[in-house]
């Protein structure tokens, strides 16, 4: 497990792209969402992904080895909403376990096929933490500044169950990621520095953050200093950030944070910002030259992409990513 460290000290890693975006092309309905074991089930389960980890694991199989013979070296399971919190929008809060797990399964043995074909390239399995759909640093209602939806109680108890159900499917890294409130974060790594004193192990840790607008700040107000500060409590393999922005209104931010860290670093950007009928336009192409320039100022040690981008982008991501030594923290801290 601590091979990810030695690699990462060679050579930049690919993270994979979006899930959502692969699995829109496969147009599934509200019967192949449920499939069999949920044909009768009360709620409406349509945009549910997490749930095709069992209805439809073919696809998400399909979806992972498309990233990988792409030349990802990092594969995030398909577990983004994988809580109890964010299940309890389809009712389904008694199956987090088992979705998180067998995503994590599903995930972890396309990699080891793919590493049996393809011995001497070693790639990992990153558990998807998502980060719910509540904040717990912010009111939902304006006109009651006070109120929280979410405690902080209930954020780490929920953050325990899908990490542990990660990494017993067999996830290398969890990757707490797209986080836009930095509190609920904290809970996630809290729960999860429970569980490696718990059990004894040490699992290697991604954070990934989400600057919302041309602030450069986080939802919950942050700076890229003062998120990093916030996490910066608990050993970490590496901190960067992801969505909400392309990649070339995320290199600012990945340039503060590069320079104050002596953390490895990741981004993984958008495929550009969205058109107005909220589809991603950029292309591979387009995204590598971008991803390029990341590169030459030598800011990133794992990048990869998030909305909007699919095998394609990775592919080109990789092909440019091959070019370039990863970044030197001592250069700056």
């Amino acid at each position: 497990m601590s091979d990810i460290y030695k690699d990462l000290q060679k050579r930049i890693l690919v993270l994979d792209g979006a899930m959502g975006t692969m699995l829109q092309r496969y147009d599934f309905s509200e019967e192949d969402f449920r499939g069999e074991r949920f044909k009768d089930y009360p709620s409406s389960l349509k945009g549910n992904n997490d749930l095709l980890s069992l209805t439809q694991p073919d696809a998400i199989s399909e979806v992972h080895r498309k990233y990988l013979e792409a030349g990802a070296d990092i594969i995030e399971t398909n577990t983004f909403s994988g809580t109890t919190i964010a299940m309890a929008d389809y009712n389904m809060e008694d199956l987090v376990f088992e979705l998180n797990f067998e995503s994590a399964k599903i995930a972890r043995q396309v990699v080891d096929e793919f590493t049996k074909q393809n011995p001497g390239q070693p790639k990992y399995v990153a558990g998807s933490i998502g980060p719910t759909n509540k904040t717990a640093s912010l009111s939902p209602d304006v006109n009651r500044p006070e109120f929280r939806a979410i405690t902080f109680e209930e954020l780490r108890i929920a953050y325990k169950q899908q990490a542990e159900a990660l990494i017993d499917g067999g996830s290398d890294i969890l990757l707490v990621e797209t986080i836009f409130d930095t509190l609920n974060a904290k809970a996630a790594l809290f729960a999860i520095d429970e569980i490696k004193e718990e059990r004894q192990i040490d699992i290697p840790i991604m954070v990934s953050g989400t600057i919302t607008d041309a602030s450069g700040r986080t939802l919950s107000g942050q700076t890229v200093e003062a998120f990093l500060t916030s996490i910066s409590h608990i050993p970490l393999l590496s901190v960067g950030f992801n969505c909400a922005l392309g990649a070339e209104q995320l290199k600012p931010y990945l340039q503060r944070l590069s320079y104050e860290t002596e953390l490895f670093t990741s981004a993984h950007p958008n495929a550009g910002l969205p058109n107005a009928f909220g589809e991603y336009d950029q292309s591979p192409e387009e995204m590598q030259a971008l991803i390029k320039s990341y590169l030459e100022d030598n800011l990133i040690n794992i990048i990869g992409g998030c909305c909007g981008t699919n095998p394609e982008h990775i592919k080109a991501i990789a092909e440019v990513a091959k070019q370039f030594s990863p970044r030197n923290a001592a250069l700056y801290v």
